[in-house]
C-alpha cells in the first residue's frame, strides 16, 4: 500500500530518536480505576518489530481481565505474578508506521497498519511485523482498531471450530459484543443463516450487522423454543453445557468462545473443560479454544472489510485520558460492539 509520506528507505530503530509519549499506564493490578495517564519512554522495537504511531486502540475483554490481574492463572502464563510485567495495557492497535526494527521486510515508515501490538493504550507501541496487516483503506483508524482480537475470535471460532457452512444454521449466544458482531457478520458471508440473543436495548443493534433472526433473552429462551441448530457459538456467556446441547442438531457443533464470571481462579473457563472432558461421549461436538494471533487471518479479515461483508461496530471512541471510563463501560456489560481509544489525530 502506498503512502505519501513513505520515504527513501525504512527508518530503522536506531535512528529513531528515543523521547518521552503520553500513556495510560497502571502499576499493579485492580480495577480499571486505577488506570493513570503518564509520560513514559517510547519503546524501541526489536527485531522483526514495527514502531507505530497509534491513532487508536480497541478495548477489549482480554485487556480487562489483564488489567485486574484475573482469574488467577493468567498471572501464571508470564504477565506477572504479583504486578504486571508490562505497566501499559493494550493489545489492539491501527495506526501508521514510524520505524522498523532489524529484519522487517514487510512494512516502512508511513504505512497505514492495523493489528497487535503490546502496550498499544499509548502514543506509540511495538507489534511484532508478523501480527501486523496493512490497514484498509475505506476504515478509519477507530474501526480499524477494533478488528484485530475480537475479529480473529470470531473468525477462528467461526472457520474453524464452528466449521461454518452454507445453508448452516448457526446460533450466537452474545451477538451484540466486540466478537458477536464480527461473528455474525463472518457466519453471514460464509452463507450461514444465523440467529442471534442478545439483550432488549441491544436488539437494533443485532439485527442491523445482517442477523436472520433476534431472540431477546429477557423475553424468551432460545433453548426452549424448539429449534435446533448446526452450530452454536456461546460467546462470552454462562448457559449451562445441558441447555446448550439440547439445542444442538444430532451432529451440530458447540464452541465455546468464553465465559465471564466472577470466579477468581477459573473466571468461566470450567464449563469450557467439562466441554472438552464431555465431548468424546456424545454425538456432539463440545469444544472451545484460544484464538491464535495470526497475521495471515488479519488479512483474511481485511478482505472481508474490503468486499463489504464485514464491518466494525464501534459505538463510541474515548480519548485516551478516559480509558478507565471505557473499560469501565465494558467491564460492567454496558458496551455494544466495540469501544476505541482516540490516541492521536491523522
Amino acid at each position: 500500500m502506498e503512502s505519501p509520506t513513505e520515504p527513501e528507505r525504512p527508518t530503522s530503530a536506531s535512528e529513531h530518536q528515543r523521547g518521552t509519549m503520553k500513556a495510560v499506564v497502571r502499576d499493579v493490578y485492580g480495577p480499571p480505576e486505577i488506570l493513570e495517564l503518564r509520560d513514559v519512554a517510547i519503546p524501541v522495537p526489536a527485531a522483526e518489530q514495527v514502531l507505530v504511531r497509534v491513532h487508536a486502540a480497541g478495548v477489549d475483554r482480554g485487556v480487562a481481565h489483564l488489567v485486574t490481574g484475573l482469574p488467577y492463572p493468567l498471572r501464571l502464563a508470564g504477565y506477572g505474578l504479583r504486578r504486571p510485567k508490562v505497566a501499559v495495557p493494550g493489545m489492539d492497535l491501527a495506526g501508521r508506521v514510524e520505524a522498523v526494527g532489524p529484519g522487517v521486510t514487510g512494512f516502512r515508515p508511513g504505512d497505514d497498519v492495523f493489528g497487535i501490538g503490546t502496550g498499544t493504550f499509548a502514543e506509540y507501541a511495538c507489534a511484532p511485523a508478523a501480527k501486523l496487516a496493512h490497514k484498509p483503506a475505506d476504515l478509519t483508524f477507530e474501526q480499524a482498531a477494533a478488528i484485530a482480537i475480537s475479529g480473529l475470535t470470531a473468525l477462528q471460532a467461526v472457520r474453524d471450530h464452528g466449521r461454518v457452512a452454507a445453508g448452516q444454521s448457526v446460533l450466537i449466544l452474545g451477538a451484540s459484543g466486540g466478537v458477536g458482531t464480527f461473528a455474525v457478520q463472518i457466519a453471514k458471508a460464509y452463507g450461514a443463516e444465523v440467529t442471534g440473543v442478545c439483550s432488549t436495548a441491544k436488539v437494533d443493534l443485532v439485527r442491523s450487522t445482517g442477523t436472520d433472526h433476534v431472540v431477546d433473552y429477557a423475553t424468551d429462551d432460545v433453548t426452549r423454543l424448539g429449534r435446533r441448530y448446526d452450530v452454536v457459538l456461546d460467546i462470552g456467556g454462562n448457559t449451562s453445557l445441558s441447555r446448550l446441547r439440547r439445542v444442538l442438531t444430532p451432529r451440530g457443533r458447540l464452541v465455546i468462545v468464553g465465559g465471564e464470571t466472577d470466579g477468581r481462579w477459573l473466571g468461566g473457563t470450567d464449563r469450557q473443560l467439562r466441554a472438552l472432558a464431555l465431548s468424546p461421549f456424545s454425538s456432539r461436538t463440545l469444544c472451545a479454544f484460544v484464538s491464535k494471533e495470526d497475521g495471515t487471518d488479519l488479512r483474511v479479515l481485511r478482505d472481508l472489510v474490503e468486499s463489504g461483508d464485514v464491518t466494525p461496530v464501534v459505538e463510541r471512541t474515548y480519548p485516551l485520558g478516559e480509558a478507565t471510563t471505557a473499560l469501565r463501560r465494558l467491564v460492567d456489560g454496558q458496551v455494544r460492539g466495540k469501544v476505541v481509544l482516540a490516541v492521536s489525530a491523522d
